[in-house]
């Protein structure tokens, strides 16, 4: 379970890094907004590279919730598992 959280952290830096223009290192208590200074454009083109390269459909109010990179992993995880 471990690395599949891992494998979601890294690829939610691979999509923050790809928006962003910017390397960028993500860990669990990554906070998206205050840590990475991401916006709400921003986020919502993030939340696209994720949702294409795992092939899921993230519902905005689910966003809500989100702070962390680590809740972010979080939702992806049970949206694939749901799938």
């Amino acid at each position: 379970m471990e690395a599949v959280t891992d494998l979601t952290l890294r690829e939610i830096g691979l999509a923050t890094s790809k928006v962003l223009g910017r390397s960028v290192d993500v860990t669990n208590d990554t906070h998206i907004g205050r840590d990475l200074a991401v916006d709400s454009l921003a986020l919502m083109n993030i939340i696209m590279e994720l949702e294409d390269a795992f092939d899921i459909s993230i519902p905005l109010d689910r966003l809500a919730s989100v702070e962390t990179a680590g809740d972010l992993a979080s939702l992806i995880k049970d949206l694939r598992n749901r799938a």
